[in-house]
């Protein structure tokens, strides 16, 4: 079974999957927190959403509270956090673990796929960005302090979007 058929479910509890919600696009697998210095990530996920929203991409959020608790909200709470603080439009999943003996099968997917230094393994920590392409195939891995519009995503996502 490949990544996009996991068992996955919406921020609001239905099951689903990445194909099922999101066939054929390009992605940037994120998992975000809502209490973190890097927060403000958002903000530049949000725009790549709008820019490339309509070109066959999404960003799609996954709220972990692994890293110093620094999501402890409910659904509702994440919710209404993203969108009123910083207009999120793009799909949130149900709140995972990304790493450790729970880390969900998503994850240890993502996970072995190094990064730019040839690095694999766990997450570091929030806002670490994973580019998933529309057949599936793990394309990037780009770290937590990596900006989302960082010239190397960008580019990325733009070799990624469906032709």
């Amino acid at each position: 079974m490949g990544i996009r058929e996991l068992p996955l479910k919406t921020l609001t509890g239905e099951d689903t999957t990445l194909d099922r919600s999101l066939a054929g696009k390009a992605l940037l697998v994120v998992n975000v927190a809502s209490k973190c210095g890097l927060t403000p990530q958002y903000s530049g996920l949000e725009r790549l959403q709008e820019r490339y929203g309509d070109k066959g991409f999404s960003v799609v959020g996954f709220p972990c509270n692994q890293f110093a608790g620094q999501e402890p909200g409910t659904a509702e709470e994440i919710q209404t956090f993203c969108s009123t603080t910083y207009g999120v439009s793009f799909p949130l999943f149900e709140k995972l673990e990304v790493n450790g003996e729970g880390r969900h099968p998503l994850y240890t997917a993502l996970t072995e796929t190094p990064d730019s230094d040839g690095e694999a393994g766990d997450v570091q920590w929030n806002f670490e960005k994973f580019l998933v392409g529309p057949s599936g195939e793990v394309l990037g891995r780009f770290r937590p302090r990596i900006e989302p519009e960082d010239e190397a995503v960008v580019t990325a996502i733009e070799g990624a979007l469906p032709s």
